[in-house]
């Protein structure tokens, strides 16, 4: 089988692509097809991989603790038979993918919300026009690193929004909300060539619903806030949300668009991300909390979004940037 190994440098990178694509070729031990994606900042490198001479425990994640479940099972398998070429890949500010070459570019992508498509934890946000931020930005880290089972943690923190106006989620929307980099050029540029866009959130509708709309998601799921009037009645709508609900909606598109499982890209960074991240052909973890990183079959650190274009084999000319 044939292996693409997409490197993306970002600011704090203090090695050229061309050195560091030079270093994996050595330790590729093989030839090596090379592509560029943006000049003198993302590359494919393409070779062949003969899993037939990978060593048993390469195959079985359990019997390799050394190497991270993030790269298991295509990338753990060639870095385990392969210690030179992770080694290689040790870069400080860079992202790299690897994984099969063929069928890399998604039919679908299911994305997450707070600090994934936007910059912030709406939820934080709001808690702020009450005082109360540091209180609840410590549950939502919790919870977000799967320290804190989800749907308790959400409800423990809507219950401290009751009272909350309307007109504050507004400001809070005008005011505080912001795309994170790339959002926008992925979503579209996917849907140019094809592509459908789910928008799943554990945060809230409010929300979503703008969100969607400015970055052109098809369809958007997230949780519903319930109101007492003008004001938060400080209740959430059930079922809450989250983990089982995020995988559900993958299980749903696949089967509504007819898809494989390698036509799926996922992208989250708290833990209730792992099952859809873990089900789809491409889970990525972005910025992410450490038990979704090591979940994901990649991982984006540094860049922006535009990075899981670059994973698909995109050219900066193929993006769209209106």
């Amino acid at each position: 089988m044939h292996i693409a190994l997409t490197l993306v440098v970002n600011p704090g990178c203090d090695m050229p692509i061309e050195k560091i694509a030079d270093d994996v070729k050595v330790a590729a031990a093989t030839g090596v097809e090379t592509s560029i994606l943006s000049e003198g900042k993302a590359l494919d490198l393409v070779f062949a991989h003969d899993a037939q001479k990978c060593p048993d425990p390469c195959t079985d994640p359990a019997q390799n603790p050394a190497y991270p479940a993030q790269n298991l099972p295509i990338s753990g398998t060639v870095l385990a038979h392969n210690p030179a070429l992770r080694r290689s890949l040790d870069i400080p500010g860079l992202d790299w993918c690897l994984q099969a070459a063929e069928g890399r570019r998604k039919k679908l992508i299911l994305a997450d919300m707070d600090s994934t498509m936007i910059t912030v934890e709406c939820i934080d946000e709001l808690a702020d026009f009450i005082g109360l931020k540091d209180k609840v930005a410590a549950i939502t880290e919790a919870a977000m690193r799967g320290e804190l089972d989800f749907e308790g943690a959400l409800t423990e923190r809507v219950a401290l929004l009751k009272g909350l106006p309307l007109l504050d989620l507004e400001r809070c929307y005008n005011d505080r909300i912001r795309l994170m980099g790339g959002a926008r050029v992925l979503v579209q540029t996917m849907k140019k060539h094809g592509s459908h866009a789910v928008l799943v959130s554990g945060g809230f509708t409010y929300f979503t619903e703008k969100v969607a709309a400015e970055v052109g998601f098809d369809v958007h799921r997230a949780n519903v806030l319930e109101f007492d009037g003008d004001s938060l009645s400080g209740t959430v709508r059930q079922p809450i949300c989250g983990a089982q609900t995020k995988l559900d909606t993958l299980v749903e598109f696949k089967s509504k668009l007819g898809l494989e499982v390698h036509d799926i890209l996922a992208v989250g960074d708290g833990a209730n991300d792992i099952p859809m991240i873990e089900a789809a052909g491409l889970g990525v973890a972005y910025r992410a909390k450490p038990k979704t990183r090591d979940a994901a079959a990649a991982a984006v650190s540094h860049g922006d979004l535009t990075s899981l274009l670059y994973f698909q084999g995109y050219r900066d000319a193929e993006f769209v940037t209106d």
